[in-house]
């Protein structure tokens, strides 16, 4: 499927038979910085990639697994290769993947040699009895199912290693947080496929300078990721006020109790309840609508569906 220019807009009397949406972390580059060209490279070859599968019939479930692989792949964003180091320099990687058909979902957190998390999350979900697993125990089930293993070497970057040094030696004048944007980032996908069913998936590598063993919410179903047969969400920003709230699980709650629309229930969580600059979410109905709110400078987002929108953005809402 060719991909559509970023500047289409969706005809509104068309209802998407398939829908999607991706991020690459709350938080932006400046305007202007010379990265952006990347960026938008990276984020239209991706939501390009997953709307040809959802167009040739692939499940959202296999469409949100192969994206956020893709951009684990991805230096630019933090998550997989790339990610954020700990206060150790190590990279520890966290990420989950629901399915909303079936409410199964595996998760998986602190994990240091896994190349690509959000696969041993979905195996987690399809070859064990357990949601999560952690740390050397993830490690270990990574080894019994055949999973792609890495030195932690693979994921460290020069410029996260820059960003660990420049935090740490701020800490040494401040005792303040570090500023939204600088403290944390992930990559997710979210799906809707022409046989109505509903897949998200998160990755991170967490926080910058995080203490070793912190979890953010990427991996907590509920908090961070989640997906049922009315919506499918994917947060990013600081992992602990969505846990607090409860976020992603919320979205899906109001949506059903209440009767709203996937835009009003996400714009009350970014809106309402979350602190300006904590971060955004993505989320896709099962009519196919999508809703990309955030309160940070920016976010790294893409969606497209199948009436031919195909739009990538940072910064304006």
């Amino acid at each position: 499927m060719p991909k559509t220019p970023s500047t289409s807009v969706r005809n509104p009397f068309d209802k998407p038979v398939w829908a999607l949406a991706i991020h690459g972390g709350a938080g932006a580059i400046p305007k202007g910085d010379p990265a952006e060209a990347a960026y938008r490279a990276s984020l239209d070859r991706v939501l390009a990639a997953g709307a040809r599968r959802l167009e040739a019939g692939d499940s959202a479930l296999d469409v949100v697994e192969s994206l956020v692989r893709l951009l684990e792949d991805d230096e630019l964003f933090n998550a997989g290769k790339g990610a954020v180091l700990n206060e150790k320099g190590e990279a520890e990687l966290d990420a989950a993947i629901m399915d909303g058909a079936t409410l199964r979902a595996g998760a998986v957190a602190s994990v240091k040699t896994v190349k690509n998390p959000v696969t041993l999350a979905r195996a987690v979900m399809e070859r064990s009895p357990h949601v999560m697993l952690v740390a050397d125990g993830a490690e270990n089930f990574a080894s019994s199912v055949g999973v792609e293993r890495v030195p932690n070497a693979y994921f460290v970057t020069e410029r996260r290693r820059k960003q660990l040094q420049q935090e740490l030696a701020r800490r040494k004048t401040s005792a303040a947080p570090a500023p939204g944007p600088a403290r944390s980032g992930t990559v997710g996908a979210v799906a809707l496929d022409r046989s109505g069913h509903l897949a998200a998936a998160t990755s991170t590598g967490g926080m910058n300078a995080k203490m070793p063993g912190r979890v953010g919410d990427a991996p907590i179903i509920g908090a961070g990721t989640f997906a049922d047969e009315t919506v499918a969400i994917s947060c990013t920003g600081a992992g602990e006020q969505f846990m607090r709230h409860h976020v992603a699980g919320g979205v899906a709650l109001r949506m059903e109790h209440l009767q709203e629309t996937v835009d009003a229930a996400s714009s009350y969580y970014v809106r309402d309840v979350l602190a300006p600059g904590d971060g955004g979410l993505i989320a896709v109905d099962a009519r196919g609508n999508a809703a990309l709110p955030f309160n940070s400078p920016g976010m790294f987002r893409g969606v497209a569906d199948s009436t031919g929108r195909f739009d990538v953005r940072i910064w304006e809402n």
